[in-house]
């Protein structure tokens, strides 16, 4: 049965197609989503059956994850990762925004994705969707970006395309519009020395 294909708009997201979407989350299943940059494919960081789909879909063993997690704010983030001053009030700056925060990780997050990973990575993208279906959901989505084949296109933009590609991996796909085609910047943020991992769409001009 091929995923179910849902129109969102992203400046003022439908609570009842939300709430749908989070019922899915909570039965174990695979949402595709817009994000601030990329579509991402994700799933509830509680269910452990999901994740492991979502690692088979990206073809990588779940163990050697590198997934992140998206979050509403910064209010949960103490839960799944240790955070110094700096990084805070820096994260705090910039969030919600096209960042992943790479952070030292609490104990909650190796028995939650089954993991030797002593960091994680931590998203508040600048999108009313995501931001909403954690809301809902009441903890963090795992979150791992939509990669296209295409030499020239690293990640795909059109949910029609992404919708023919994976309808039948996930349960859900979203439409909220064409979406970008640059990542994240990336910040290893473990300690006060931040280290911009990956130039994406975030200005890394602000990074101390």
């Amino acid at each position: 049965m091929p995923a179910e294909f849902i129109r969102i708009y992203p400046e003022n997201p439908d609570e009842r197609k939300i709430r749908k979407v989070v019922e899915c989350l909570r039965d174990g299943g695979l949402v595709i989503y817009p994000t601030d940059t990329v579509y991402g494919l994700g799933c509830d960081i509680y269910n452990a059956r999901a994740v492991e789909k979502v690692a088979r879909i990206k073809g990588v063993k779940p163990q050697k994850n590198d997934f992140s997690f998206i979050c509403y704010d910064l209010s949960h983030i103490a839960d799944y990762a240790r955070v110094g001053n700096a990084a805070f009030k820096l994260m705090k700056r910039v969030l919600p925004g096209p960042y992943t925060f790479i952070l030292d990780a609490t104990n909650n997050v190796p028995k939650l994705l089954n993991t030797n990973k002593k960091t994680v990575g931590i998203r508040v993208p600048d999108n009313n969707i995501p931001r909403m279906l954690v809301k809902q959901l009441g903890n963090p989505i795992v979150t791992t970006s939509i990669k296209d084949e295409d030499e020239v296109i690293e990640y795909s933009t059109d949910p029609e395309l992404i919708f023919e590609k994976f309808q039948h991996q996930v349960d859900i796909i979203i439409d909220g519009g064409y979406g970008g085609n640059i990542g994240s910047t990336i910040v290893l943020a473990t300690d006060d020395d931040f280290e911009v991992i990956r130039e994406g769409l975030g200005d890394v001009s602000v990074i101390g």
